[in-house]
C-alpha cells in the first residue's frame, strides 16, 4: 500500500501556523487597544479647544499635551500675566516639544521650551519641572520690550533665540485658542474624554497640591491647608485656599463682574485638562458641569453649579 504524500501533511501544518500567527497578532491588536483606552494613550488626542464662535476653529490634543498647557498657563495667570503673554508661551512649547516634557533635544536642550542647561536656564531637573521651566519662560519675556505688541514669532524668538525664528508663527492660532480657554476668557471651550491615566489616583489632596504647584502659593493662600493650623486666610490673598471635604475640592472664586468668570473658568478647565493625570471625574462651575466620560465628553447645563466656587470631584 502506497505511502500517504507528505505534501498534504506540510499544508495542513502550514494552516496551522498561519493560523496561529493570526491569532497571536489579533491578540496584541486586542491588548493593545484595550491598554490604550485604559491609559489614555499618548497616540490619538482625548482632548479639544473650541472658539467661543460658532463655527470658529479648534485644536485636538493628548491629555499629556492638556497637562502641560494647563501648567503653562496656570503659570503665566498666577503672575497676574495677560492671556498674550500665554499665548506667546503656548505657541513656543508647541513649537519646541509638542507641549511634551521631552529629555532630549538639540545639543542639551530639555523640556517644554528646550531649555539648556549651559546657558543658565536651571539645572536638568529644574528644566524638567513644568512650572519652573514655565516661569523662567516668563522670566524672559517680561524683560522683552512692549512684547505683547510685538508679532508672536518675535517675542518668542527674543526669548528662545532659536536657529528658526519663523516657525513659532504656525502655532499661534492653536495657542490662542489654548489660551482662550486656559486663562478663562471663553468659557465652557475645553474638554476631554478623562479616561484614565496608568499612575494611582491622585485623590483630592493630590488636586489641592497640584493647584497650588501650576498656580503657585502666592496666588492661592495655603495657610488653611497646613494639617492641624487654624490659621485663616489672609483678607489680603489674591484668592483663599482650595479647601477638601470627601472626594471634592472646592475652589473659591472672589474676584467681581468679568474678572470672577474668567478666574473660575481657569481653575475648571485647568481641571478638565488634568483629569486623566488626577483621576478627576466631574467639574461644576457657572450652571455648568463635565464629566469624564469619552470623546463626546461636553459642558452640560448643571442646576447645582454656582458661579462662587469652582467643584472638582475625583474618582476616589
Amino acid at each position: 500500500m502506497p505511502e500517504p504524500s507528505a505534501a498534504p501533511r506540510r499544508r495542513r501544518h502550514g494552516r496551522l501556523l498561519r493560523s496561529l500567527a493570526a491569532l497571536v497578532v489579533l491578540s496584541a491588536v486586542a491588548g493593545y487597544l484595550v491598554v490604550q483606552y485604559v491609559t489614555a494613550g499618548t497616540g490619538n488626542p482625548g482632548c479639544k479647544v473650541v472658539s467661543g464662535r460658532k463655527g470658529g476653529a479648534s485644536y485636538e490634543f493628548t491629555p499629556e499635551q492638556a497637562v502641560n498647557a494647563a501648567a503653562i498657563t496656570a503659570v503665566g495667570t498666577g503672575r497676574g500675566l495677560p492671556e498674550r503673554a500665554v499665548t506667546i508661551a503656548l505657541a513656543t512649547a508647541i513649537q519646541e516639544s509638542g507641549l511634551r516634557n521631552i529629555t532630549h533635544g538639540d545639543r542639551d536642550s530639555l523640556g517644554l521650551f528646550q531649555q539648556r542647561p549651559s546657558q543658565g536656564w536651571g539645572s536638568r531637573e529644574d528644566i524638567m519641572d513644568p512650572a519652573y521651566a514655565a516661569g523662567k519662560f516668563y522670566d524672559h519675556l517680561v524683560k522683552v520690550d512692549d512684547y505683547a505688541e510685538l508679532p508672536l514669532t518675535e517675542a518668542a524668538q527674543r526669548v528662545q533665540r532659536s536657529g528658526y525664528p519663523e516657525a513659532y508663527a504656525k502655532h499661534e492660532t492653536d495657542a490662542t485658542l489654548l489660551a482662550a480657554a486656559l486663562t478663562g476668557s471663553a468659557a465652557a471651550t475645553l474638554t476631554c474624554d478623562g479616561r484614565l491615566a496608568a499612575t494611582a489616583a491622585a485623590g483630592p489632596d493630590g488636586v489641592r497640591e497640584a493647584l497650588v504647584r501650576d498656580f503657585g502659593r502666592d496666588a492661592m493662600d495655603t495657610a488653611a491647608e497646613d494639617v492641624g493650623g487654624d490659621e485663616k486666610p489672609s483678607s489680603a490673598s489674591p484668592a483663599p485656599a482650595p479647601t477638601v471635604s470627601g472626594r471634592t475640592v472646592t475652589v473659591p472664586v472672589t474676584a467681581l463682574g468679568k474678572a470672577q468668570g474668567e478666574r473660575g473658568w481657569q481653575f475648571a478647565h485647568w481641571a478638565v485638562a488634568n483629569a486623566s493625570a488626577l483621576h478627576i471625574q466631574c467639574v461644576r462651575y457657572a450652571g455648568r458641569e463635565w464629566t469624564a466620560g469619552n470623546s463626546q465628553s461636553q459642558w452640560r447645563t448643571a442646576e447645582n453649579a454656582g458661579s462662587d466656587s469652582v467643584r472638582i470631584i475625583t474618582a476616589q
